[in-house]
């Protein structure tokens, strides 16, 4: 059974930087593309970014680009999204996502709320 379970989200000030962590079980994390979304309130859902299977390519929103790195631990069958100088404008609930072949994503975890404010 394919698991996501998103930990890491909470409250920052601009600026700041937070980690959030996509715990995995269920299948075997290489072989899976994985993504993270967000949702703000009252817009729709945005991709921000996606690591392909085997980690061989990156991709990112022009949203965060240059401030947020995804990466993977397979020993730990975990994927991070790495947040810095994170503005008011990233406040949303973010979600990790994953499937063994883009552009769709069947599995989804739950959510993790990130607020950014003063």
């Amino acid at each position: 059974q394919v698991q996501l379970v998103e930990s890491g989200g909470g409250l920052v000030q601009p600026g700041g930087s937070l980690r959030l962590s996509c715990a995995t079980s269920g299948f075997t994390l290489d072989h899976y593309a994985i993504g993270w979304f967000r949702r703000a309130p009252g817009k729709e859902r945005e991709g921000v970014a996606c690591s392909t299977s085997g980690h061989a390519s990156t991709l990112y929103s022009d949203s965060v680009k240059g401030r947020f790195t995804i990466t993977r631990d397979n020993t730990r069958n975990t994927v991070n999204l790495h947040m810095n100088n994170l503005k008011p404008e990233d406040t949303a609930v973010y979600y990790c996502a994953a499937d063994r072949e883009l552009p769709t994503y069947r599995y989804w975890g739950q959510g993790t709320q990130v607020t950014v404010s003063s």
